[in-house]
């Protein structure tokens, strides 16, 4: 079931919270391209697509968009002073060389170990993995934005990843419409809610174990 957009709104601003002055953050389709609405206006940073731009803003007012400035997924954005378009290649360098301090991805599944598998769906023809793979090797940190289940009701955090790795080992923070998880060298650490969720329907709906945060954060907004 997808997630309206008051939730897909929340966990972009959520994850807005991850980001500091002076970043270079790249940020996936989905979820993740609404981060930039909900970044506090003390912050100043550089968001940056793989297909060409360095300094995408918010998202346009309806009526204002220009038809050739888009994100990687396709929709119109905005170019904060300062930025700057570039090719492809380009674009990739940066990741290559570990330029990017923060990513911000969706996810099909991510394990307990904070594998990714992001890429496949199965039984659909996908164009392929995209920046993905490289994003979750060479970015310093990778945060993941997703639904806690699949539409089937599925846990999308699991012990071990069915579907084909993206990478292994490269999240760090797993946000979802429940709950927020830190990856940790001892495995998942539950460390915010979504109230009206609480941590039994957390535990019902995930499919490792977890440990929970002494300062258990429930969200309020």
């Amino acid at each position: 079931m997808g997630m309206g957009i008051d939730i897909r709104n929340k966990l972009a601003k959520r994850a807005a919270e991850e980001i500091q002055h002076g970043m270079l953050v790249n940020l996936g389709i989905g979820i993740p391209s609404l981060v930039p609405n909900h970044l506090s206006k003390e912050v100043t940073v550089m968001f940056q697509a793989e297909n060409g731009i360095t300094g995408m803003g918010p998202s346009p007012i309806k009526g204002e968009e220009d038809e050739n400035l888009c994100n990687a997924g396709g929709f119109p954005v905005t170019l904060t002073t300062g930025g700057s378009y570039c090719d492809s290649a380009a674009a990739f360098a940066m990741i290559r060389k570990g330029r990017v301090d923060l990513t911000i991805l969706g996810s099909l599944e991510v394990s307990e170990k904070g594998d990714l598998a992001n890429w496949i769906v199965p039984g659909k023809k996908v164009p392929g993995m995209g920046g993905a793979m490289e994003l979750a090797q060479k970015a310093k940190k990778v945060i993941v934005l997703m639904n806690h289940c699949d539409k089937n009701g599925n846990p999308k955090i699991v012990k071990e990843c069915k579907l084909p790795l993206t990478s292994s080992r490269c999240v760090d923070l797993i946000i979802t419409e429940l709950a927020v998880f830190k990856v940790t060298d001892k495995g998942l650490l539950l460390t915010e809610l979504f109230p009206p969720c609480n941590i039994t329907e957390v535990i019902e709906k995930t499919g490792c174990e977890f440990d929970v945060s002494e300062k258990l954060r429930h969200i309020n907004y």
